[in-house]
């Protein structure tokens, strides 16, 4: 088992298909207290590892409730036109209204999903997934469970002021090649893509506590996600999926854009994609709350450490 540094944290790296027990959480337990409100989250990070020494940094997020996050899980339909107007009518229930705009995609019949949450600076984070499916099952997990999420996370940072400007980004045709995403960048010139400080790409999630692929991902991203985890008590785990196939941060990495890929899958339920048994019981509703609590509070750290001044 190789195990690679990101600076302050040691990752365990369990390479997809070599390791047929269980996987092991690979955070320590000494951590900062957490101040919990409902339904705002205050969440102190680690002094040692930020840039201006002695600031601790907050981050606030408001949280859905859990039968919240499963109803939009159990929204899913049965057709990607038909998730689409789904998507659309979450992001609109979630107070995306104005900032919410459907990208025409050459050769799909569905368009991609974009609602903005502008912040103070041109920069960006970017959070994705893809809500086309394979006809052989539900299509629950992969990939409803990463794209129903999106309006959500979006719900969830709205209310504080963001330093970054916030995309979700719903991708159609990930199935037939990443055609959506694919599209989006191909969209964009190349200060527009500078100006993307992280992509975040939410696949396949749920169907055990989250996972981690840290095969292609950018270091300062993937220790961002083990500080909050560790915060949090959140489990998390690191396992390599991207040698069996590819998903839409691949899009964004091939152009140099820092990415991380947030998933669920182990050796066991790795089977469940593509299947008959893609349906809403292969989702365990408990670690994929847990999976939604741990990206919402990871996506407003992100906006308070990426992309900080320099300290005089």
């Amino acid at each position: 088992m190789p195990t690679i540094h990101t600076g302050d944290l040691a990752w365990n790296v369990l390479h997809f298909y070599q390791v047929p027990q269980g996987l092991s959480r690979f955070f320590g337990d000494a951590q900062p207290e957490i101040v919990t409100k409902w339904p705002t989250m205050i969440l102190p990070a680690l002094l040692m590892l930020l840039p201006v020494a002695g600031q601790p940094i907050l981050i606030q997020v408001d949280t859905v409730p859990q039968n919240e996050i499963e109803r939009r899980l159990n929204a899913f339909e049965d057709s990607d036109a038909k998730r689409e107007k789904k998507l659309l009518d979450l992001f609109q229930e979630s107070g995306c209204v104005d900032d919410l705009t459907e990208q025409p995609v050459k050769y799909a019949k569905a368009p991609n999903i974009v609602c903005t949450l502008p912040g103070e600076a041109n920069a960006v984070i970017l959070v994705g997934g893809h809500f086309d499916f394979v006809k052989e099952g539900k299509g629950v997990v992969d990939n409803w469970s990463g794209c129903s999420l999106l309006p959500s996370l979006y719900w969830s940072l709205r209310a504080s002021p963001r330093r970054h400007t916030f995309i979700f980004v719903g991708f159609t045709d990930e199935e037939k090649g990443l055609v959506g995403s694919q599209s989006y960048v191909g969209k964009m010139s190349k200060e527009e893509i500078q100006k993307i400080s992280a992509m975040v790409n939410l696949d396949s999630l749920g169907t055990s506590p989250t996972k981690v692929e840290v095969d292609r991902g950018a270091k300062n991203l993937l220790n961002a996600l083990g500080i909050v985890a560790t915060n949090l008590k959140l489990p998390l785990s690191v396992v390599n999926v991207h040698p069996v196939g590819r998903s839409d941060s691949d899009s964004f990495q091939d152009r140099k854009v820092p990415t991380i890929g947030i998933h669920s899958l182990t050796n066991e339920t790795f089977r469940i994609l593509h299947s008959r048994r893609d349906q809403i019981g292969a989702i365990h509703l408990n670690d994929y709350y847990d999976t939604y609590l741990l990206i919402r509070a990871y996506l407003a750290y992100l906006d308070q450490i990426l992309d900080r001044p320099a300290p005089q």
